[in-house]
């Protein structure tokens, strides 16, 4: 690997970089919050080669959303429920727009 590709990684929202303490400090929850939403599958933490759960940039958004509605009351497995569907709504709704934006464009020319 050479420097310019460890550099690209601070880009990539999807590199697991924060471990667990790291990620539970930056979202000012507990290791046990970040726990329990993997335990409810709202996300899946990678794991280093040592078997430390390691969080990306996308993954600490979606725990922080379910913190969120946590600290409103919300049941944590309930906060979880929303959030997936919160992240499957915006997934479609930007098929959507991609397919639309495809559609104005009209079809392919050959």
């Amino acid at each position: 690997m050479t420097a310019d590709d460890s550099f690209g990684r601070l880009d990539d929202d999807d590199y697991p970089a924060y471990t667990m303490g790291r990620a539970a400090e930056m979202l000012g929850t507990t290791q046990g919050f970040l726990r329990a939403i993997g335990e409810a599958r709202l996300i899946t933490p990678l794991r280093s080669e040592g078997g430390h759960r390691r969080y990306s940039r996308y993954q600490l958004r979606i725990a922080a959303r379910a913190r969120e509605l946590v600290d409103q009351g919300t049941p944590i497995e309930a906060a979880c429920r929303i959030v997936i569907l919160e992240d499957q709504l915006e997934e479609a709704q930007r098929i959507n727009a991609e397919h639309r934006a495809a559609e104005a464009a009209g079809p392919p020319e050959a």
